[in-house]
């Protein structure tokens, strides 16, 4: 489907993933921009490469012009590695590792609440989407990035799930955390995210709805993958 479409200029559709922290977004996403050949664009780690350093550098959150001056100075960038994963790069130093700390989260959640921020952000991300062939994920991707996406999926599962996996992910870098406090983190998250004033967590209306709680991840590629083979068909997208 990477083929360009010679009516269009378009290079394939726009995918666009939303839901909660936990939800397996990024990792289906991944593995669904392989499947695909298309470009997979991380949003949340762009935010969180932000609330990194605007940890790093000790200014106030609260000051709206100075975080979107950072912002704009920021240079993020991605890069596949060797294993097929993705790395993340903030003015060409790897910040992989340090932009998926507990800590490092619930600050993205405050700053990705910021419009200053999220107005340079977005602007990136439609610039990076909009020729196509991309999978977008994040929490707004549907209802305020690319609300005219090909197809929007919303990926779910319960609190406590997410904060198993959660668990789990930190448990296996050493991170000391106990079960419960990563579920109380996920349930504080999911509130900040659907409260804040600009672009809260929610689910598009037209959203195709996928509750990972049971499910594999290839059970869920399966689903998605039906689904987008559909749509690819109706548009005529090149395959």
């Amino acid at each position: 489907m990477s083929r360009q479409d010679e009516k269009t200029g378009r290079k394939g559709l726009i995918i666009a993933i939303d839901g909660p922290s936990g939800a397996g977004k990024s990792t289906i996403a991944k593995l669904l921009a392989d499947l695909l050949g298309y470009l997979y664009l991380d949003t949340g780690a762009m935010y969180r490469t932000v609330a990194l350093k605007v940890k790093e550098s000790g200014i106030s959150i609260d000051d709206e012009s100075v975080l979107a001056d950072l912002c704009r100075k920021v240079n993020i960038s991605f890069k596949r590695s060797k294993d097929g994963g993705c790395r993340v790069f903030s003015n060409g130093k790897d910040v992989s590792d340090a932009i998926r700390t507990p800590e490092i989260s619930m600050l993205t959640s405050r700053i990705s609440a910021n419009r200053s921020v999220r107005d340079v952000l977005v602007r990136l991300q439609r610039k990076i989407g909009a020729s196509g062939g991309v999978v977008l994920e994040g929490r707004d991707i549907g209802t305020v990035v690319f609300p005219d996406a090909d197809i929007k999926f919303f990926l779910s599962a319960s609190a406590s799930e997410r904060g198993k996996r959660r668990f789990l992910e930190l448990s296996a870098k050493g991170d000391p955390i106990t079960l419960e406090q990563t579920i109380a983190e996920v349930v504080q998250r999911d509130a900040q995210d659907e409260r804040r004033e600009h672009a809260p967590l929610r689910r598009a209306d037209d959203a195709v709805d996928i509750d990972t709680t049971s499910l594999s991840i290839e059970e869920v590629l399966s689903k998605m993958e039906a689904v987008i083979r559909a749509k690819a068909a109706s548009l005529s997208c090149p395959e």
